[in-house]
């Protein structure tokens, strides 16, 4: 079973010192609006354990976003999630409904641990099965045809250990841009999202999305930037009104903010800023590298701690700063370790603060 309202609902109600703005409605569903983010780390068994706890720790104090892609420590980030959801089922503390899963795929991967010889390794698990043809891959490490990503789809399955994938993301799709024409970038989008919706009609995946570095807050002229209107057009053009691209995952914090600040989106006749394209065609917005890998987390301006009240960390601070900005809904923020767990959560039991975030764009 996926993620549901009423299993969301229920998490967030069992939650009783976080405060009401924590959970924000999205796509039916109630999201933390704070996640775990899997992606740094080693690709050990003292790693995973670690993650394991985390996780843990982390849906106990009011995360049940839990975002991670297939990719990430070799698939060890996906299969620690299983195992950690197993736990808290096994103890009664979570139930799968309650918590939401993302994960992401369009790069080649390992499997555990990288091979000796990787080029033999890809060639004997993707082309000779047929899984990837000698055309499909583009930089050297990225695709998304339907073939490969439905084999992507049904491992992450296997190593979540879920039936279904709350969100599944197109991992930095911008990538393919280096090596071919905008045109043919569109219709290979196109085609993957083709893919996508019958996954979800199948009931592999519930939704899907963009998961992005550059592409969104690039100008327009960038080599590898995204319309984010052409993009829900491909999703349109082989689903309807009804598709289910409904998702987007771009990094934003207090050291990148075009996402808020570069108008670079074109909706209509207008040009404007990517949260703002967003809000206005229905796509909600992840925001990554909240604390930008712990460049964050210390060193910030004493002003702006003197916006944020009633937080004691830099940290937290920089967590509050993205989930309290208008159109983000969910701040992404890597934690591996019980202790920044504790830390960052802290920012659960307080209101957002949109209107520091104003402050400081003002001030600055």
């Amino acid at each position: 079973m996926p993620a549901t309202t009423e299993g969301t609902r229920k998490y967030a109600a069992r939650l009783k010192e976080i405060d009401a703005d924590h959970f924000r409605e999205i796509d039916g569903l109630l999201l933390s609006s704070i996640g775990l983010g899997t992606y740094l780390g080693d690709a050990d068994a003292e790693t995973d354990e670690s993650y394991r706890q985390a996780i843990i720790r982390a849906v106990e104090l009011g995360v049940n976003v839990i975002d991670t892609a297939i990719n990430y420590r070799f698939q060890r980030s996906e299969r620690v999630i299983g195992q950690a959801f197993r736990d808290l089922e096994s103890a009664g503390r979570a139930a799968r409904e309650e918590l939401v899963v993302a994960t992401k795929a369009g790069y080649l991967t390992f499997d555990g641990n990288p091979p000796p010889d990787p080029r033999q390794y890809f060639h004997e698990t993707l082309v000779q099965t047929g899984i990837v043809g000698p055309r499909d891959v583009v930089a050297g490490s990225h695709c998304m045809t339907p073939r490969y990503l439905e084999h992507q789809i049904d491992q992450s399955l296997r190593n979540l250990g879920v039936h279904t994938i709350d969100i599944f993301y197109v991992h930095n799709p911008e990538t393919q841009l280096a090596e071919i024409e905008r045109d043919e970038f569109y219709k290979r989008l196109r085609v993957a999202f083709g893919f996508l919706e019958t996954a979800v009609k199948s009931g592999k995946i519930r939704r899907y999305g963009l998961a992005t570095w550059n592409a969104f807050r690039a100008a327009p002229s960038a080599r590898d930037f995204i319309s984010i209107e052409s993009a829900v057009q491909c999703a349109r053009d082989v689903a309807g009104a009804e598709h289910n691209f409904k998702v987007v995952q771009l990094p934003y914090n207090l050291a990148m903010t075009e996402a808020y600040t570069r108008p670079n989106q074109k909706v209509g006749d207008h040009v404007v800023t990517m949260l703002e394209a967003c809000r206005q065609l229905g796509i909600a917005v992840m925001a990554s590298a909240s604390i930008l890998q712990r460049r964050l987390s210390r060193g910030l301006p004493s002003s702006i701690a003197g916006r944020m009240p009633g937080l004691h960390t830099d940290a937290q601070r920089a967590i509050q700063f993205v989930r309290s900005t208008p159109g983000i809904a969910v701040a992404l923020t890597g934690m591996g370790q019980v202790e920044h767990v504790d830390e960052n959560l802290f920012v659960a039991r307080v209101p957002a603060a949109p209107q520091a975030v104003s402050q400081i764009f003002d001030a600055s």
